[in-house]
C-alpha cells in the first residue's frame, strides 16, 4: 500500500449528530457503573479502569466483546456489523465488533457486555 492509500485508510471517520447522540446516551447510561469518556484509536471512547471497552467510529460503535463470547457472535449477526479494523488496512481486532447506527438499539446491551468483558 502506498503512502496516500495508507493515509486515506487511517483517516478518522466523521460521525453524524445522530451517531454522537446515541453514543452519548450509552455513555450516560453507564456512567454510574464507573464508565468514563476517553479517547482510543483517535476516537471518542468509553473507558473502564483506564481500558477502552467501546468507541465511536463514524456511523458505528465498536465494542470489545471477546472473540469467543456469545455477545460477539450475536453482534456479528446484526446487519452491517463486522470485525473492527481501526486502521482500515485489513487488520481487524478479533475481540472487537463494529455495529452501525442502523442497529443502535443494540448498542446499550452490547456496551453492558463490553463492560463485563473489559472489567473481568
Amino acid at each position: 500500500m502506498d503512502d496516500a492509500a495508507m493515509t486515506n485508510a487511517m483517516k478518522k471517520k466523521e460521525s453524524s449528530a445522530a451517531a454522537v447522540d446515541a453514543f452519548e446516551g450509552v455513555a450516560a447510561d453507564l456512567s454510574g457503573a464507573g464508565v468514563a469518556l476517553g479517547q482510543t484509536f483517535g476516537s471518542r471512547a468509553l473507558m473502564v479502569n483506564s481500558k477502552a471497552m467501546a468507541c465511536l467510529n463514524g456511523e458505528a460503535m465498536a465494542f470489545k466483546l471477546g472473540r469467543d463470547s456469545p455477545h460477539h457472535s450475536r453482534a456479528l449477526e446484526l446487519p452491517g456489523a463486522q470485525l473492527f479494523d481501526p486502521s482500515g488496512m485489513g487488520r481487524p481486532f478479533k475481540d472487537w465488533v463494529e455495529v452501525p447506527t442502523t442497529s443502535a438499539d443494540a448498542w446499550p446491551s452490547l456496551a453492558e457486555a463490553a463492560l463485563a468483558f473489559t472489567s473481568s
